[in-house]
């Protein structure tokens, strides 16, 4: 039997580009929020980035992303999907055969380290490339020889000319270890955070389509896709929080030590109101 199923990375490749192109602009808002400086709540940043720097702002770093992330999430829901047939050939001697609880878990958290191959050089040239405007990180990202502006004030020069310059500048600073920056933070995040995804997806589904004959309704699918991925995110945000700051953190004026360094120093300063900022 075939467990190969090339379909599945098909549809996770087509389902990445949408995420993209609709969800980036609340992706920047995010990351200028955890990472960045001088807001007061969403709403004050969404304006400040809208009058600073226009519609376009929003949508800083958007081609990697476009390029990168249809590729991850390809493989994420490629290899989610297959390793279950994997697991039920080899447990129930059918590939066919529905996963258990168990079955789901081992899936999920094997998906969520996997994906952190592909995931952690992917965020990392993101959030470089939307913060290279913010005061707090004009003094971090100084990989490419840019000087340093000390006042909080001013706005920074460009660092990165684009994504592989980025990539370019990272690997002549940092080495291949620093596009993993952040990595063992997104460990922390995507395997409890896609275990916490993909079994609330699969119980919603059976919950919203009682016939397993028949193929679910896409109202079904769209609203099992969107309850899982809000509770995911809930207990994913104050890992999430840690990796954009670890990776947000460069290496010449580097604040973060590690990270529990990282945690103590968030706690400290913002208390437990910094590790969930995005959601207010």
């Amino acid at each position: 039997m075939t467990f190969f199923h090339l379909d599945d990375f098909i549809a996770g490749w087509i389902g990445g580009a949408s995420s993209v192109v609709v969800g980036h602009p609340l992706d920047t808002v995010k990351t200028r929020l955890q990472a960045g400086k001088g807001y007061n709540n969403t709403l004050h940043c969404v304006l400040t980035i809208y009058r600073k720097e226009s519609i376009s702002g929003f949508f800083k770093g958007l081609s990697f992303p476009l390029a990168s992330i249809t590729l991850y999430n390809s493989v994420v829901f490629g290899f989610f999907s297959n390793t279950q047939r994997v697991i039920s050939q080899l447990r129930y001697g059918d590939g066919r055969q529905p996963c258990s609880m168990l079955d789901l878990t081992v899936a999920s958290m094997l998906t969520g380290l996997i994906s952190v191959g592909v995931g952690a050089p992917v965020d990392l040239v993101k959030i470089r490339l939307q913060m290279q405007t913010q005061p707090i990180l004009t003094e971090n990202l100084n990989l490419a020889g840019a000087v340093a502006l000390r006042s909080a004030g001013l706005q920074g020069p460009t660092v990165y000319r684009g994504p592989l310059h980025c990539i370019s500048s990272i690997l002549q600073s940092e080495g291949l270890t620093g596009l993993y920056r952040g990595a063992g933070a997104m460990i922390l995040r995507d395997v409890p955070g896609y275990t916490l995804y993909f079994i609330p997806y699969s119980l919603l589904c059976d919950l919203l389509n009682p016939d397993s004959s028949a193929s679910p309704h896409p109202c079904s699918i769209w609203l099992a896709g969107g309850l899982a991925g809000s509770i995911s995110w809930v207990t994913a945000t104050p890992a999430d929080v840690v990796k954009s700051r670890l990776q947000a953190d460069a290496l010449q004026q580097r604040k973060y030590r590690g990270i529990l360094h990282c945690i103590i120093k968030v706690t400290r300063q913002r208390a437990c109101r910094s590790f969930s900022v995005e959601q207010q």
